[in-house]
């Protein structure tokens, strides 16, 4: 058993939506992708005042990949084409599979968008195989209640397991690849060692605080990314201070990526196809 190293660590970027504060650590100019996580979008934290104008997402397509998506704090409402409809509130989960097509929205419910408060929420997309691209779409909303908060480390570390595997214990989402997807709590000190990772791929990032992880004495801050070698089967993180991670593993796709906007396919002409699918209004009724 060896410990995975530690290749380079990525900040995230800014790059705000409207008044939307967002920061983005993959894709960067150093990193296109941990295969199979594409992208993460990391929004807020920040406190809306009374009357405003809530999430930009309106009705937007999304073909071949996954998006899943963590509320911190905050609420958001989901609406799909395939009749998929929900309020997620702080501490919940969405997990919708576009597969083929649909079309969602992701906007902030008439609760928030009269009394206003505070929101932070990460959006992160999972590619699909080849094989999976054209698969029906899927939505799964999960509140806080509804994922296991498991408590480790002697209570210094408490991991929210969404999907995947922990000492006998399952994450709600069956992931269709297999995807370990987690938020973790730190307290001071606390230590994680995660084990049976060879051959996957590590996504880790860092939300609050600072941690050490893998073979290397890096301080890795808030809004860092940490670029994990495929090399090893284990990691272990120490928290430095109070800290919440995002933390996920998976078997890499190894596939061409192609993506055009909302589309991730394996080819240009796939991507084309998609467009022309959209268009005809294969991808549902807009909402």
């Amino acid at each position: 058993m060896t410990d995975k190293l530690v290749r380079r660590i990525h900040p995230a970027l800014r790059d705000d939506i409207g008044d939307l504060i967002t920061q983005r650590p993959v894709p960067s100019a150093h990193l296109d992708q941990v295969d199979p996580f594409l992208f993460l979008n990391h929004h807020g934290p920040q406190t809306y005042p009374p009357h405003n104008r809530g999430l930009p997402f309106g009705p937007h397509p999304h073909r071949g990949f996954e998006t899943v998506t963590f509320i911190l704090s905050g609420m958001l409402t989901h609406k799909d084409s395939a009749g998929h409809e929900s309020i997620i509130r702080a501490g919940g989960v969405q997990w919708m599979t576009a597969g083929s097509g649909l079309i969602h929205a992701e906007i902030s419910p008439r609760e928030f968008l009269d009394s206003g408060g505070p929101l932070e929420i990460l959006q992160l997309w999972v590619n699909l195989p080849p094989h999976l691209k054209m698969t029906a779409p899927a939505y799964t909303g999960l509140q806080k209640e509804d994922i296991p908060a498991l408590s480790l480390d002697g209570g210094r570390v408490t991991m929210h397991l969404s999907a995947g595997e922990w000492d006998g214990r399952r994450g709600p989402v069956n992931s269709l690849t297999g995807v370990f997807m987690s938020t973790i709590e730190f307290q001071a000190g606390g230590t994680l060692r995660v084990r049976d990772l060879a051959q996957r791929n590590v996504f880790l990032y860092v939300v609050r605080g600072a941690l050490k992880a893998g073979v290397a004495d890096d301080r890795i801050s808030a809004l860092h990314l940490v670029e994990l070698g495929s090399e090893g089967d284990e990691v272990e993180m120490t928290a430095l201070e109070d800290s919440v991670v995002l933390f996920g593993h998976a078997e890499p796709i190894g596939a061409p990526v192609v993506s055009h906007g909302p589309f991730v396919m394996n080819s240009r002409a796939e991507i084309e196809q998609a467009i022309r699918d959209y268009q005809a209004g294969k991808f549902g009724a807009p909402m």
